[in-house]
C-alpha cells in the first residue's frame, strides 16, 4: 500500500527548519526524539484530514489520517508524560488549524492568510523544540518563531512571483519590498549579523524574477535556501 504523503514539498522545510533551529539555539535532549516523531506524524495526519474536509475521497483520507495519528499520539503521549506543559503548545496551534480547515473547505488553500497561518503553526514547533531542551520560554524561544516566520513568508512571496503570480507586477513589488524590509528591520534592531541568513532570499527574489523555472527547480532552490538559513542562523546567533 503506497503511503499518502503531502504534495507541498516546501511544507517539509517549514515543518523541520524551525524545529531544528529550536534544538540548535537551545539544547539537544532525549525528549526531542519522541517530539520530532510526534511532530512529523501529526503533520502527516493533518494533510489527509484537510483533504477529507474538502470532500476528496473522504473514506481514503480519513483512513490515512488515522494511520498517521496513532503513532503521533503515542509519541506525543511520551512527551506529555515527561512534561504536561507541552499541551499548551497544542492548544495554541488549534486556531491555526481551524483557519487551514476553513480554507480547505472553500478549496482556497492558495490564499495568503492560509499560508501565513500554516507558517505560524510550523513556527510553534520551533518554540516547542526550544522549550524541550531548555525548559523555558525566553527571548530566544520567540526569536526561533519570529525568524522562521519572517523567512518562510518571504519564501511564500517568492514562489508566488515565480508561479501563480509571475505576471502580476504588484506581487513583484510586494516580494522585493518584503525581502528588503526584513533586512532593514534586522539592521535597525541591532541584528546585522542575522541578515546573512536572509540575504540569499533577497538576491534570489530579484535575480530570478521573470526567469522560467520548473516547479521542481524552484522547490530544490527553496530547500537549499532553507538549509542555508538554518545553518547561517545557528552560526551567527
Amino acid at each position: 500500500m503506497k503511503p499518502l504523503l503531502p504534495k507541498q514539498h516546501g511544507a517539509w522545510a517549514m515543518l523541520l527548519v524551525p524545529f531544528f533551529l529550536g534544538i540548535g539555539l537551545g539544547e539537544a535532549v532525549w525528549l526531542h526524539l519522541p517530539l520530532v516523531i510526534g511532530w512529523l506524524f501529526l503533520y502527516l495526519a493533518t494533510y489527509p484530514l484537510l483533504m477529507a474536509i474538502k470532500n476528496k475521497k473522504r473514506k481514503l483520507h480519513i483512513k490515512w489520517s488515522i494511520i498517521y495519528l496513532v503513532p503521533a499520539l503515542f509519541a506525543l503521549l511520551i512527551v506529555l508524560i515527561a512534561d504536561y506543559r507541552f499541551i499548551f503548545f497544542g492548544m495554541v496551534m488549534i486556531p491555526f488549524f481551524i483557519i487551514n480547515a476553513l480554507y480547505a473547505k472553500q478549496n482556497n488553500e492558495r490564499a495568503l492568510l492560509n499560508d501565513f497561518s500554516a507558517i505560524s503553526a510550523f513556527g510553534i514547533g520551533g518554540i516547542a523544540s526550544y522549550f524541550a531542551g531548555t525548559g523555558t520560554l525566553d527571548f530566544m524561544a520567540f526569536a526561533v518563531w519570529g525568524l522562521s516566520i519572517l523567512f518562510f513568508i518571504g519564501s511564500t512571496f517568492f514562489v508566488k512571483t515565480m508561479i501563480r503570480e509571475k505576471r502580476n507586477p504588484k506581487y513583484r513589488i510586494i516580494s522585493w519590498g518584503y525581502h528588503a524590509s526584513v533586512i532593514i528591520l534586522l539592521i535597525v534592531s541591532g541584528q546585522s549579523l542575522v541578515t546573512i541568513a536572509f540575504l540569499p532570499s533577497l538576491i534570489r527574489s530579484i535575480y530570478l524574477y521573470g526567469k522560467s523555472m520548473s516547479m521542481m527547480k524552484i522547490g530544490i532552490l527553496e530547500i537549499v535556501n532553507s538549509a542555508f538559513f538554518l545553518i547561517a542562523t545557528l552560526l551567527v546567533i
